[in-house]
């Protein structure tokens, strides 16, 4: 079912193996054409384009786009009672964490007598949230992306989703729920780059503008955010989802299998990437594949995504030819499936977020782990982390020179000055040398 991709007869040194790991295109480049007009026709019109859009792309035009409290209210007491304790159980773990991702909030540092530099950390005063609604309404995206802007101290955080036909012109129940249950009272039937648009320029008696949009969505919601980038901040351009398996002979082939299908059922260009130095796990994987994904609810979307360019099967020399593939994969999701595990996680230098072992499947992650499910996909892992309470902060210097600190500088200050032909920077240092209390002006 799955590509096999044979590298063990490369020399780690000599090739480039993010070129060789299957992947799935997403041209965000190509897609803003689309979206410019979208985003200028939001900028511009309002609630007018608001509604068009949505008559346009949802189908159907909320009767408010603004999700009235009530609505909010009757959907979290609407909840199966196993649905509500398994979101409050991923509330309470991702708030625990979260917390320890704080950190301390100011730092001091005196470099030189009479010399203190501290770093403040300030939260983002407004973030807006795009939740998709589509194949998958993603109720813990709310939980990954809110509880961390709350425990950075974000005093708003709005919430949009795309209005649905099918109840009533407002987003998913299950998303209004959760909104409810982390007290977001903000909440916008709004989809694509329409709502991205929204939050960006703001539409007058409806939205005001934000300060940085987070969230994930399709190829024209990642576009939107470039455009739109730089007006506001963004967390990420998120691509499909991704999951690449470091194996050898001792993993379980039904767990590997099961948790490959599992990133495939979100979308059919989900990448699901096995990394094994074993052909006998590479058949038994396989052959286990087909059956899981003949007997899931979603058996042609999965399908679609594992026989697709972006999924297949990595054979590797052995487990450190393995390391080096999964480093250059740099894979939004990496499950270790080894005898020493432990020890070849901590060696991973580019992953989103690493699962250890058999029992540590990435559909924790997803939901309750208590670690965040909001991570970079297509390589973004070797430059970017994942969404964290840091993500909403900012870091501010605040400067206290005493004046003995700022004399016993002045010189070197003012020879810089001259080195890079800038005297006038240099005599801010002068004047207050020979001229300490103005009394000369």
């Amino acid at each position: 079912m799955l590509n096999v991709v044979d590298l063990r007869d490369q020399v780690d040194a000599e090739v480039d193996y993010s070129t060789m790991v299957p992947r799935a295109p997403f041209d965000v480049t190509a897609a803003l054409d689309i979206v410019a007009p979208v985003c200028q026709d939001v900028a511009t019109h309002g609630v007018e384009a608001l509604r068009r859009l949505s008559e346009k792309f949802d189908h159907v035009v909320p009767e408010h786009f603004r999700v009235p409290a009530e609505a909010l209210q009757h959907a979290l007491d609407g909840l199966d009672p196993l649905v509500r304790q398994a979101y409050e159980i991923a509330v309470e773990r991702r708030r625990i964490v979260a917390y320890q991702e704080l950190g301390p909030q100011q730092v001091d540092v005196e470099v030189a007598t009479g010399a203190v530099i501290s770093q403040k950390m300030i939260p983002v005063n407004r973030v807006g949230l795009y939740v998709p609604g589509g194949r998958a309404p993603l109720a813990s995206s709310v939980i990954h992306n809110v509880v961390p802007a709350q425990v950075a101290g974000v005093q708003q955080i709005a919430v949009t989703s795309p209005p649905q036909a099918d109840f009533g012109g407002l987003p998913h129940p299950n998303i209004l729920a959760v909104c409810a249950l982390l007290g977001v009272e903000e909440v916008y039937a709004v989809g694509g780059s329409q709502a991205v648009a929204m939050f960006a320029y703001g539409v007058p008696g409806l939205c005001r503008p934000v300060d940085m949009i987070c969230g994930p969505g399709n190829i024209y919601v990642a576009a939107a955010k470039r455009y739109v980038q730089g007006r506001v901040g963004i967390d990420s351009e998120a691509g499909p989802t991704e999951i690449a398996i470091v194996a050898d002979d001792s993993a379980i082939p039904s767990h590997v299998a099961a948790d490959m299908v599992s990133q495939a059922e979100h979308d059919p260009m989900a990448g699901a990437v096995l990394i094994t130095d074993s052909e006998e796990l590479a058949h038994r994987v396989d052959t286990v594949i087909a059956a899981q994904a003949a007997e899931a609810r979603h058996s042609e979307r999965i399908g679609q995504a594992l026989k697709g360019e972006q999924s297949g099967i990595v054979l590797v020399r052995d487990m450190e030819q393995g390391l080096a593939v999964a480093d250059a994969y740099a894979a939004e999701h990496l499950e270790i499936h080894t005898r020493d595990a432990e020890a070849l996680a901590q060696r991973v230098t580019n992953a989103g977020a690493i699962f250890i072992g058999t029992w540590s499947p990435v559909s924790l992650g997803d939901y309750l782990a208590g670690s965040t499910h909001v991570l970079p996909t297509g390589g973004g892992a070797k430059h970017s982390s994942g969404l964290n309470v840091k993500s909403f902060l900012r870091a501010v210097h605040l400067i206290r020179y005493q004046q003995g600190a700022t004399d016993a500088v002045a010189k070197d200050v003012i020879a810089f000055a001259e080195s890079e032909d800038l005297p006038s920077h240099g005599n801010a240092l002068r004047v207050r040398v020979e001229d300490p209390d103005g009394s000369r002006a």
